[in-house]
């Protein structure tokens, strides 16, 4: 199989099959913007063998992996025991990619546990269920090709057909720039959350950004906000970094403010 295999074949009766590892949230998302170009057979312990929705239809571990496109939507911690269970039953020069939330230990299980015979992609859509709820059209997209596939064709058919904006990076490269984009914006999102309701009727059009930003995260499956902050190997330094700062401009403000209210103004 050439990397000009396509997903968007215009026979129907010649739509590629695709493997769907999870039927998670994301694995839905995934199902649903890919049946209309592809015939997807998808393998979840919670699911039952049979059609699923259009396009989709439960299947066995085997059969799911047999397909020439395989991805995986289930959770890092998840992934080494998810390659090891299929790799046995790629066929060869097989598609493997995954869409985990960071990219330097995922790229190092799929090369590690794959058989050399299949192609990898590692990619990371930065969108999920809820920010995509209106269409994934425009939002962006990262592939870090790993072994024996060229990124053109895949990066074509997403852009072309899906509407997705495609950045083509390195794991390491990823995983350092995410530290920073999704760590601290889980970050924020744990601590407003700690601090109570915030206020809707008297903010402001930042403040309301904001809560913006920590409702989008803040209902993300526990497995996705724990690769965030511990399986991303840059987090824990951008995390201090934050926080010394923040302490550091806190403490700052403290010694320099001056209050313009006697201390017995307030009661």
């Amino acid at each position: 199989m050439s990397d000009r295999s396509s997903l968007s074949s215009p026979s129907p009766a010649s739509l590629p099959l695709v493997g769907l590892f999870g039927f998670g949230a994301f694995g839905r998302l995934i199902a649903t913007h890919l049946a209309a170009h592809s015939r997807i057979r998808v393998h979840d312990p919670v699911l039952q063998p049979g059609p699923v929705m259009p396009g989709v239809t439960a299947t066995t571990l085997e059969d799911t992996a047999g397909c020439p496109i395989v991805i995986l939507a289930v959770p890092v911690t998840r992934m080494q025991a998810v390659a090891r269970s299929i790799a046995p039953h790629l066929p060869p020069h097989a598609l493997v990619a995954d869409v985990g939330s960071v990219k330097i230990l995922p790229a190092d299980i799929l090369c590690r546990e794959l058989p050399a015979h299949v192609r990898i992609i590692a990619t990371h859509p930065l969108f999920g269920p809820q920010s995509a709820r209106d269409g994934i059209a425009g939002h962006r997209i990262v592939l870090c090709p790993l072994r024996g596939t060229r990124p053109g064709p895949f990066a074509a058919f997403l852009r072309r057909t899906l509407g997705l904006e495609v950045i083509v990076t390195t794991p390491d490269a990823h995983d350092r720039d995410a530290a920073m984009a999704q760590g601290l914006t889980h970050l924020l999102a744990h601590i407003l959350s700690e601090m109570g309701p915030m206020p809707e009727r008297i903010s402001t059009s930042s403040f309301a950004l904001i809560r913006a930003a920590a409702a989008m995260v803040q209902n993300d499956a526990p497995e996705v906000s724990h690769a965030i902050a511990h399986l991303n190997p840059h987090a824990r330094a951008v995390r201090r970094q934050f926080c010394a700062i923040a302490g550091r401009i806190a403490e700052s403000d403290d010694a320099h403010g001056v209050s313009p209210f006697p201390d017995h103004a307030f009661g």
